[in-house]
Order: structure tokens, then C-alpha cells, then sequence
């Protein structure tokens, strides 16, 4: 575990020592590399490069806000009884969840006032968004943030860094479950999966994106058992767990719903009168 990736051998007035964060650059590398691959599949299937790339940044910037709203959320009894936790939200990624909600809808208000076609434009950006995800969850991994629950299995990963402890509040010396790679394994597989059915069976605008929604869920239902960082309950489950719950079947509905419309003929047009 490396939180601080290096710092720099000099400092600045008023700032002190330049310290560069293992998870910043991750993170700033998963949206890079996200936005890249959602252009390349944009430009292919012949869509407008720029505001392809404009909505991007939209994403971007919604999902960095998303996240932290929902961390808020989640854990407000905390920011409620020490205001200077707060301060945790700035160098806190937050949750995924809230990230990605926020962030379709921003892109489908988007979508829709500059004419892009939605389910397509969608289906252009899955891929990026495992693809980030997947670095992104290796940052949470070096920072030693959304750690698992204690455990004897073999491949359990042991934190040391008291800088983590004190910044996130990693357990030190304890085995824990390694769930921030669990997560990146499950993206990567996913991303897998989401190319190697792409162009297989009867494809649809849309299909891409909602498979991707599923596979989230269910992987993400399940790694959250596995979690022991403080986070917010909605009854028995997590919140990542109850938005799971209602994602999943939604995709699965969503998926039956597109790819039905799209069996359906085109009504035929009448004839003009001779």
C-alpha cells in the first residue's frame, strides 16, 4: 500500500511540501482513459467527437460531485456531530453510486439538448466507465479506503501505513478482505463481457449500457457483503446493496423493454394518392 505515490524535494509558501497521492492520480488517470476509450467507440460509430467529449466532461464533473453528495448523505450523523469531517469530502472519492446516478442524469439532460442519440451515446460510454472504474478501485487500493472486513483466507492483504489510518481510517496489522480488487476483478470481467457480446446476437441501442447496469449491480450486491468501512444502511442493506436492489431488476426490465421495441416492425408509410 502506497497513499503517497512520491513528494516533490521542494515546497511552496504557504503550502509546504508537495506530496502527489497514489489515488488522485489513479483517479485522474480512470477518467483520462474512460474518456479516451468512450471517444474512440463515438467515433466509430460516427457520432459528434465534440460533443461526445463535452458530455464526458460533463460526466466527469458530475460524477466527482455525485460522489461526495452521497457520501454525505450516507455518513451525515457523522459530518453532523464533527463538522470537521468535512474536510474528509475533499479528499474522500466518495461513492461510486452516487457518482454514476448523478452522472446519467446529467448526460441525459445533456443528450437531449444537443440531439445525440440516447441509448447509442449511452451504450459509447459503458466500456469507459468499467474501464475507469477498474483503475479507480486499484487507487482505493493503494489509499487503503473502502477496505474489507477482517478475515483468515489466504489472499487476505494486510495494511501497515499509519498515514492511511489516520487519513481514511484503514485498520492496521488486521488480514482483511482485499475488496477494492474484488471490485476491480468484477469491472474487469465485466468489461470483458460487455465486448465480447457487443457484437453478438440481436443488438439494440441501449443493450450495452443496461448489461453493464446489471452486471454492476449484482457484483456490487455482492462485494458489499464483504465490506467493513463504515457506511450508510437503508434497513437490512447498504445503500450501495439497496441501490443494487432496485438497479437490477430495472436493467433486466429496461433490457426486455428496448430490445422488444426494436424487433418491432416499422409501421409502413401510406401511399401517396396518384
Amino acid at each position: 500500500m502506497h497513499p503517497k505515490l512520491f513528494e516533490l524535494p521542494w515546497s511552496l509558501p504557504g503550502i509546504g511540501t508537495i506530496t502527489v497521492y497514489t489515488y488522485g492520480l489513479l483517479l485522474a488517470a480512470a477518467y483520462l482513459l474512460g474518456l479516451q476509450l468512450a471517444r474512440q467507440r463515438a467515433t466509430a460509430r460516427g457520432l459528434d467527437g465534440s460533443k461526445v467529449l463535452d458530455l464526458g466532461i460533463y460526466i466527469i464533473i458530475a460524477a466527482l460531485i455525485g460522489a461526495k453528495l452521497l457520501l454525505l448523505v450516507t455518513d451525515f450523523q457523522t459530518f453532523r456531530s464533527d463538522p470537521a469531517e468535512l474536510l474528509t469530502l475533499v479528499r474522500s472519492g466518495g461513492v461510486f453510486y452516487g457518482g454514476l446516478i448523478l452522472a446519467v442524469i446529467v448526460a441525459l439532460w445533456y443528450i437531449r439538448k444537443v440531439g445525440l442519440p440516447l441509448w447509442t451515446t449511452c451504450d459509447v460510454f459503458a466500456p469507459g466507465i468499467a474501464l475507469g472504474h477498474i483503475i479507480g478501485r486499484l487507487g482505493c487500493f493503494f489509499a487503503g479506503c473502502c477496505y474489507g472486513k477482517p478475515t483468515d483466507v489466504a489472499w487476505a492483504i494486510t495494511f501497515t501505513d499509519p498515514f492511511a489510518a489516520t487519513n481514511v481510517g484503514t485498520p492496521l496489522n488486521v488480514p482483511l478482505h482485499p475488496t477494492q480488487l474484488y471490485e476491480a476483478g468484477a469491472e474487469a470481467v465485466i468489461l470483458a463481457v460487455l465486448f465480447a457480446t457487443e457484437s453478438r446476437g440481436r443488438r439494440f441501442p441501449g443493450r450495452t449500457f443496461w448489461l453493464y447496469m446489471l452486471l454492476y449491480a449484482v457484483s456490487r450486491y455482492a462485494i458489499e457483503i464483504y465490506r467493513g468501512d463504515p457506511r450508510g444502511t437503508v434497513g437490512i442493506f447498504s445503500t450501495s446493496q439497496f441501490i443494487s436492489v432496485v438497479l437490477a431488476p430495472l436493467a433486466v426490465v429496461m433490457l426486455v423493454y428496448l430490445g422488444r421495441r426494436s424487433a418491432e416492425p416499422e409501421p409502413k408509410r401510406a401511399r401517396k394518392a396518384a
